[in-house]
């Protein structure tokens, strides 16, 4: 840990093998547990990318109890992104290069549309949910307004990790009997079985969600769609997407039942950058960074486009 404030802390993880500039700060969503991305000694995309001679920060947001119940998104967009920002730029030595997946990216971009002056050169965005207008499951409910958050905090005040495993189950309801029969077919396996418990035990694995900022997103993304009407109002101020100038790359998971490519998309046409590059992936939404397809595509493609000259 090179940095921390409140839960949310900024590791950098050691190697011997930093020959590629700028880092990579990996922005995390405040959903879910950071370790998917570093799962089993075999099935690690974080030591995946440090074979690459990638310097490489992730940002942590922690597990939110009673203190952060009222968290908003300005608790991440204005003071702890871009405090973990500027000082994985300090701790590398100069401007950073950054990856927000799922609702890390968007978080990512809100940060750097309000703080469009942070030492950030280009920034990724992976499966993040941008258009909300086609909202189905529990959050469907939320958007047609039959279900509040205050009707699902608990005593901290907090949405509880169970509602939240069961509103991502509820967006797939036959992922189970999918999974199971899965399962039953390759229980000859040992390798499978141990991935497969792996990610089992992080799926069901959630963290509290603030309930103050669960209901500013339920408002302002689900029932207002502010992103994409560019309506965003942070602090008491305007935020708007088109103040990133950064070249961004969007990348994509075509299976991806959590955050559909229909939802993420959008967003190609919602900045100020000149520079949009899209990268799709024949993977789910936790396939981005587990299955094979992440090693073939996801990975490569990031490193790839990173070390692209900026025209």
């Amino acid at each position: 840990m090179v940095w921390g404030r409140g839960k949310a802390e900024l590791w950098r993880y050691e190697s011997e093998q930093r020959t590629r500039s700028p880092a990579l700060v990996i922005v995390f969503s405040i959903f879910g547990r950071t370790y998917v991305l570093d799962l089993r000694p075999d099935n690690s995309f974080v030591q995946r990318m440090l074979a690459t001679g990638t310097d490489l920060f992730l940002v942590d947001f922690g597990v939110p109890d009673e203190v952060d119940a009222a968290n908003t998104l300005e608790t991440y967009v204005d003071n702890y992104l871009p405090r973990a920002l500027r000082a994985a730029a300090a701790e590398s030595g100069g401007p950073v290069d950054v990856l927000g997946y799922c609702f890390g990216g968007v978080l990512t971009t809100l940060c750097l549309a309000a703080h469009p002056d942070l030492p950030v050169r280009k920034a990724a965005v992976m499966a993040a949910p941008i258009d909300f207008s086609q909202s189905v499951g529990v959050l469907g409910l939320f958007a047609r307004r039959r279900l509040e958050v205050s009707e699902i905090l608990d005593d901290t005040g907090n949405v509880p990790p169970e509602a939240i495993y069961r509103m991502f189950q509820g967006l797939k309801p036959t992922s189970g009997i999918n999974t199971y029969a899965m399962l039953w077919e390759q229980l000859w396996n040992d390798d499978f079985l141990d991935g497969f418990q792996a990610m089992n035990q992080w799926i069901r694995d959630q963290v509290p969600c603030p309930g103050a900022c669960a209901a500013q997103c339920v408002d302002l993304l689900l029932r207002r769609n502010a992103l994409v009407e560019d309506k965003v109002k942070l602090g008491g101020r305007p935020v708007s997407l088109r103040n990133i100038h950064h070249p961004l790359l969007v990348i994509t998971a075509e299976h991806d039942h959590i955050v559909p490519p229909v939802q993420s998309k959008p967003i190609v046409h919602l900045t100020g950058s000149e520079v949009v590059d899209e990268l799709s992936v024949p993977a789910g939404h936790i396939g981005l960074v587990t299955s094979r397809q992440s090693v073939k595509y996801t990975l490569p493609g990031i490193v790839e486009w990173l070390d692209r000259s900026i025209p």
